[in-house]
């Protein structure tokens, strides 16, 4: 994913590689201090590689200069190597074949660092058997995988359509070692997941990042919605990370009237300070809607976000977001690679710094932060939260309604996460998406029966006991389902070092589980047969926010009202 950075001098940092690489710069440098620490930089590289006693890599002492100096910076701002651009190139332009994942290195030991999963891109093949973000690849068709290179991963997981390869993985909080057996394919670079209609007059949208192709995809899924008789919109933006800024000012446009401001950007550089605001073109300006965000909404998603919100033109709801707010632009180098750098910060309309506080130079601790506050749940309390901020952080949409800033949006509505353990280990070992890819390899009959009958499968179709009882006999090599009283007594029995470690619950616990876990496995057997977009209708029975949003169109009809005046 693109990402937004903080504001450094760009022009130094430019010619600093370009010394590097051999370039001129004694005419273009303006600063007598700069020009010096330029001198002593490149008489660094020229006596390591003439006078170093081994042979010495320019390319490699190059591009560890680059990155130890971008190290030092704000936590988003990159050295992107020549292979890694096309990579990204691909994820945000283009179609490519191989198992789908956006993926990035998590430091090991003795510089054996591990492939680790982002995120399996919407609709691939990693998605479909199971992949999910944070999974790290030790194992490839059996080999070791840790410390593969980047060329390791281009030759191992990208390949023909219609191949296979089986990946190995260790999920994080998760026992045991998975094994996945994923056949490449054409991956589709597609941004808009799902648009359907939730009721006769509420619509829904799911946005997963913002690619080249965004826009063109919201205003087709707008459009088509009306058609079907949309009144009100749910834009869902949980789990987006984010994307190009363009698109994101795009896609506030369709919702926000002409000369409404969408974002500014501010740098010390004017060529970077700008202001942007919606046209005259969209097509759903005055309806009612309600934006669904969460911790992993991050950058072009809190634009939208911040911009719907400080205008009075949306009720956002769900969780606090990731709180990224700088503007990156990339600066292509002389042999393909790139600086990809943090040249403004962005602003909401009330004025609203999205980006959370860091530490120059200190990237482990931003992430653990952020980390840590997911796993505290962030903030579940709006009013007291507001009540206890100091003045600086106090800001006010068009109407007077108080906002705060401090990092990232903070939603007019809470939905903590929930906490459900039973399911948690369902998810976290993928056992329902498992058990119902097996089920239908083996049941082709029964996507044969229900061909042709979306609607009807939506609404009628319940999953059978025996089905249901199946599921959990083949989740029984991890999870064991025992008397509430035996629970505690088991998990003390534990041993770390066996071979069997199951996962043990209580009958309680699963009985007041289970609709989920049923419509967990509907959800997937109706993506089975109708693909990813069906997965949506079916889960929004079980998905809290949904469930919450749907109870506040009044809040959300009285924001749209006071936009329009």
């Amino acid at each position: 994913m693109f990402k937004s950075r903080n504001s450094i001098p760009l022009l130094t940092v430019v010619l600093i590689a370009g010394t590097l690489l051999g370039m001129q710069i004694q005419s273009v440098v303006s600063s007598d201090n700069t020009y010096e620490q330029l001198r002593k930089l490149e008489e660094a590289f020229s006596l390591i590689t003439k006078k170093y006693v081994e042979d010495v890599d320019s390319s490699k002492l190059a591009r560890d200069a680059i990155e130890g100096m971008i190290d030092g910076l704000d936590p988003h701002s990159v050295y992107i190597d020549a292979d890694r651009m096309s990579d990204v190139r691909e994820n945000f332009d283009g179609a490519f074949e191989g198992i789908g994942i956006s993926y990035e290195w998590t430091a090991g030991v003795d510089g054996r660092d591990t492939v680790t999963v982002i995120v399996p891109l919407s609709g691939g093949p990693s998605e479909e058997v199971g992949i999910l973000p944070g999974d790290r690849i030790i194992k490839v068709d059996g080999e070791d995988a840790i410390g593969f290179t980047r060329d390791d991963v281009d030759k191992n997981l990208k390949g023909r359509k219609g191949s296979e390869v089986v990946v190995t993985v260790k999920r994080p909080r998760y026992p045991k070692i998975l094994d996945f057996t994923i056949t490449r394919d054409k991956i589709p670079i597609y941004t808009v997941d799902a648009g359907y209609m939730i009721d006769a007059e509420t619509g829904y949208i799911k946005l997963n990042r913002f690619a080249r192709t965004t826009h063109e995809e919201v205003l087709a899924a707008l459009v088509d919605l009306k058609n079907q008789g949309m009144t009100r919109l749910i834009l869902d933006l949980r789990g987006n990370a984010g994307g190009y800024m363009e698109m994101a000012i795009s896609v506030a446009d369709e919702f926000l009237a002409s000369g409404k401001t969408v974002v500014a950007t501010r740098s010390r550089h004017t060529e970077f300070n700008g202001e942007y605001g919606a046209t005259t073109r969209g097509v759903f300006e005055s309806k009612p809607i309600i934006v669904l965000v969460d911790e992993n909404s991050a950058s072009a998603s809190e634009i939208v976000a911040g911009a719907l919100q400080d205008h009075d033109r949306a009720l956002i709801v769900g969780r606090r977001t990731f709180g990224k707010g700088l503007v990156q632009r990339q600066y292509p180098l002389s042999d393909g690679s790139v600086i990809q750098m943090t040249t403004s910060r962005y602003y909401t309309p009330s004025g609203r710094l999205i980006q959370t506080p860091y530490t120059k130079g200190d990237r482990e601790g931003y992430y653990k932060e952020h980390y840590q506050r997911f796993q505290n749940g962030a903030i579940n309390d709006v009013d007291e939260f507001m009540r206890a901020a100091p003045d600086s952080l106090k800001f006010y949409t068009s109407s007077g309604r108080l906002v705060l800033g401090g990092g990232g949006i903070i939603p007019d509505v809470i939905v903590p996460r929930d906490s459900l353990e039973l399911l948690g280990a369902v998810i976290g070992g993928s056992f329902d998406y498992r058990f119902v890819r097996d089920w239908m390899d083996q049941h082709p009959e029964f996507r044969d029966a229900w061909k042709g009958r979306q609607n009807e499968y939506d609404t009628e179709f319940e999953i059978p006991e025996d089905f249901y009882s199946a599921f959990w006999e083949s989740a029984r090599e991890d999870v064991r389902i025992v008397p509430d009283d035996e629970v505690a007594a088991r998990r003390d029995e534990v041993d770390e070092d066996s071979d069997e470690h199951f996962l043990y619950f209580g009958e309680t616990e699963a009985a007041e589980q289970e609709v989920v876990i049923k419509t967990r496995l509907k959800a997937f057997l109706a993506r089975r047969i109708w693909g990813l977009a069906a997965w949506y209708p079916v889960i929004k029975d079980v998905d809290d926010m949904i469930e919450r949003s749907m109870e506040l169109w009044d809040d959300a009809s009285t924001l749209a009202y006071q936009s329009a005046r």
